[in-house]
């Protein structure tokens, strides 16, 4: 299917999906649709991207709409108003670096677009912030994929999550090491 006619819809299907609900991710289609077609590789990685930022602005509505409807009253219910408050004051601190690891790791990314919905996180923020990481990300893969072929597909499916996570923590020391010198 990959190569196939309606591959470019079904990896649109899946990367709207991931972001707000689905759990897999469209890393299993971008592998073999760029390994099919390496002279796509940017077309797939865009694909993924938009339809992956659109999903999290899905996902972000899920998270603002159900949680007053559903998810306020269980908190309440419960007596974790306030706790739920201070957790919303750190996430709209920290909301913008939340969104940015989100989308590189394999953290799965549907909890941060609904979490930045139910806190109320600024929706453009959001949106840029997971266009940068989503596309970082994907463009990132396809590009490797484009370049090394075959014999790097094994290394991706194995540790690309990982590398983005190492990444990001040494991205994260880099700068907390700045602001202690």
């Amino acid at each position: 299917m990959a190569a196939g006619p309606r591959a470019e819809w079904a990896l649109g299907a899946v990367s709207f999906a991931e972001s707000s609900f689905f759990p897999v991710p469209p890393d299993v289609m971008i592998v073999p649709m760029v390994l099919a077609r390496p002279r796509r590789a940017w077309r797939v990685a865009t694909i993924a991207t938009v339809a992956s930022v659109v999903g999290g602005v899905f996902g972000y509505l899920i998270g603002a709409f159900l949680f007053e409807a559903v998810g306020r009253p269980i908190v309440e219910f419960y007596g974790y108003a306030d706790e739920f408050a201070r957790f919303r004051q750190l996430y709209l601190e920290w909301g913008l670096w939340i969104v940015l690891i989100g989308g590189l790791t394999p953290f799965p990314y549907k909890v941060v677009t609904i979490a930045s919905g139910v806190v109320g996180y600024p929706l453009l923020p959001f949106v840029l912030g997971s266009a940068a990481t989503r596309g970082a990300r994907f463009f990132l893969e396809a590009a490797l994929l484009r370049w090394f072929g075959p014999p790097l597909r094994a290394f991706i499916e194995r540790r690309l999550g990982w590398i983005t996570t190492a990444f990001v923590v040494l991205l994260l020391g880099g700068f907390a090491a700045l602001k202690f010198i």
